[in-house]
């Protein structure tokens, strides 16, 4: 299998991913030039058994200059079959001392990326491990919910993530000065890359959440849990607060929650909504509950998966 992870190597601009470049580079996890550059930047390259990894130093976070790299990234990686940038967070009231993996999406527009739940799974178990064998017992392994900084203050255009087809995540450490230049927690984020995966060979149910806050602890705790050999694939999350401003009460928002269960390999098997919700997006879940015929649930399920039934 093969994985490409986007890093922004410049120690001029941004933070987190240049440490976490360097610590690759010291622990010796890119073994070696792949032989190709990337918008002039020589791409490095790891394999594993019969996984490849390829590195990409970039100057500026990949999503802030898309239209650049789309190109380059459609010409050697559109065959890969998982994909990351690696960032900080950061945010007025975001919390701190977190390793977060998230999905892409903008929910303005409706335009979501490809999404692999049991690949993006494998990241959040690595970075939990990594995070408990570094000693890191103040950072949290979270979720976020889905979205992409290349749509910002009004400016960019969405559709771009729709011209890449691979499954991409943010992995980010945040989110104050603080966290960003922790160097072992950078270093649990450089560890993780090469574990996407391992798999442990769980049964992943596929599920989409809706509602709650941007760092929603339900999902976020959903994503760690297992019964028997069973667990979550957690996703796409559509976060209450674009749910209102985007809309998401009309038509056009059926159309493009449709949008994000699509965007999930293998569908979903059922939805999950936090109960504090106005009417009308409950609403909507209901609608997409039926039009996909898989049940719906209050959040309070998720910490009792036992008593679900599974559909698929």
């Amino acid at each position: 299998m093969k994985a490409v992870y986007f890093i922004c190597k410049n120690h001029n601009w941004g933070y987190v991913a240049a440490n976490v470049w360097d610590i690759l580079e010291e622990e010796g996890i890119m073994q070696e030039d792949a032989g190709f550059s990337f918008c002039g930047e020589p791409v490095r390259f790891r394999k594993e058994n019969e996984n490849e990894f390829y590195f990409v130093g970039t100057d500026i976070a990949l999503c802030l200059d898309y239209p650049r790299f789309l190109p380059d990234m459609n010409r050697y990686f559109a065959d890969a079959d998982m994909s990351g940038m690696v960032t900080w967070h950061e945010g007025p009231n975001a919390p701190d001392d977190v390793l977060t993996v998230h999905s892409l999406g903008d929910m303005a527009s409706g335009c979501f990326g490809k999404a692999k739940p049991r690949l993006m799974r494998n990241l959040i178990r690595a970075y939990e491990e990594n995070r408990v064998a570094l000693g890191l017992e103040q950072y949290s392994v979270v979720t976020e919910a889905t979205h992409w900084s290349g749509v910002h203050d009004g400016h960019g255009d969405a559709s771009l993530l729709l011209q890449f087809p691979v499954p991409m995540v943010d992995i980010e450490v945040g989110s104050d000065p603080k966290c960003w230049n922790d160097r072992t927690a950078c270093r649990a984020l450089a560890r993780t890359l090469t574990h996407v995966f391992d798999d442990d060979g769980a049964v992943v149910h596929n599920i989409l959440c809706v509602g709650g806050v941007h760092f929603e602890p339900n999902f976020a705790e959903a994503s760690h849990r297992m019964w028997g050999n069973e667990a979550f694939g957690v996703t796409h999350i559509l976060a209450n607060q674009w749910l209102v401003s985007g809309g998401y009460e009309d038509e056009s928002g059926f159309t493009r929650a449709c949008s994000a269960i699509d965007a999930i390999e293998g569908g979903v098997e059922a939805i999950f909504f936090h109960d504090k919700m106005k009417g009308c997006y409950k609403d909507l879940v209901r609608r997409l509950g039926a039009e996909y015929r898989i049940p719906i649930y209050k959040h309070q399920k998720l910490r009792s998966p036992e008593t679900l039934v599974w559909t698929l």
